[in-house]
């Protein structure tokens, strides 16, 4: 299976700007640039849409895996707090931090936490990134 993603950029890094789109129309030809990226002005950038992916990616593991466990979730809630930080040799995705809230019925403390650390290692995103990934989950409820 392959999906694909596309960015156009065009001029210089801070003047310029690009657009971001994904095969499956999710995204059409999204504005980025520069003041998106650094500056906190609206607009996506490469590090939320990793995020976004991230915790995508981790909810629907988690889900499989409690599936497995003998339970269903009513809700999985996750934000992925995704690091940016300029190094000696450029800027590095350095964390991803997830932070979960589902609410599990039946599950205990212990078989939530258990199966949403395997959720966190075990989805496709978090092999993907060479980044310290971190996890705050809550049983709700």
């Amino acid at each position: 299976m392959k999906k694909t993603a596309s960015a156009v950029w065009e001029g210089g890094l801070k003047e310029g700007k690009g657009q971001i789109s994904t095969e499956s129309g999710a995204l059409k030809a999204n504005p980025y640039g520069f003041n998106t990226r650094f500056e906190g002005q609206p607009g996506t950038n490469p590090e939320e849409l990793i995020g976004a992916a991230h915790a995508g990616c981790f909810s629907m593991a988690l889900s499989m895996l409690l599936g497995e466990a003998g339970f269903t979730a009513e809700r999985i809630d996750t934000t992925a707090e995704v690091t940016l930080e300029k190094q000696s040799d450029g800027f590095a995705i350095t964390a991803v931090h997830l932070i979960l809230k589902a609410k599990v019925p039946g599950a205990s403390e212990e078989q939530f936490k258990e199966v949403a650390k395997k959720a966190k290692s075990g989805c496709p995103v978090s092999k993907v990134l060479n980044a310290t990934i971190s996890l705050d989950a809550t049983l709700v409820g």
